[in-house]
């Protein structure tokens, strides 16, 4: 457990935390009430951003940390965390709606760098990104992650990763060199 200066209790996620982080997750990135932030997927994505055995899965994982943000007792913040041999995957990011464009985002971001370096050793953090969300990448590249250019194709037909309101879509890999 660590506590950043601004008061947030950084912790590994456990399986009690499941039902707060999916609803937190649900709620940074479809319908309504991810409106009220930037990180907005609802114009692009409709459906389930992920579920309860999804989040499972990621705290089960032995080369994976779902990485947990509290204030105030109450669940705020997360990422995944993977480490994938000489690189670690950022992913599963969410802020809630409401905290959204105060700075916890970059103190999250910049802890799970940190933690990735600390706990594995690694040089580099890999993310995928969909394409089109050019203000998220905007936002990642001012924390150093750089586009490359590498495209997945966006899993049409799985509704696990949400059904898809746009033709358009797939995954960018962003890297950033970890100090």
């Amino acid at each position: 457990m660590d506590t950043a200066a601004t008061g947030e209790i950084f912790r590994d996620a456990t399986d009690a935390d499941v039902d707060a982080l999916v609803a937190l997750i649900e709620s940074a990135y479809r319908g309504d009430a991810s409106r009220v932030g930037w990180t907005t997927e609802a114009d692009i994505l409709e459906g389930r951003r992920t579920d309860p055995e999804g989040v499972l899965q990621v705290i089960k994982s032995p080369d994976s940390k779902l990485l947990t943000v509290e204030r105030e007792g109450r669940i705020v913040a997360c990422c995944q965390l993977e480490h994938r041999g000489d690189h670690a995957y950022f992913g599963m990011f969410a802020v809630s709606p409401v905290l959204q464009g105060a700075g916890l985002g970059k103190v999250v971001i910049a802890q799970a760098e940190r933690l990735a370096r600390a706990s594995w050793g690694v040089t580099e953090m890999h993310m995928t990104v969909i394409s089109v969300r050019d203000d998220l990448i905007a936002w990642y590249e001012r924390r150093g992650y750089r586009r490359t250019g590498r495209m997945t194709p966006f899993p049409y037909g799985d509704e696990r990763f949400g059904i898809p309101q746009r033709t358009d879509l797939q995954f960018e890999l962003l890297v950033k060199e970890l100090a």
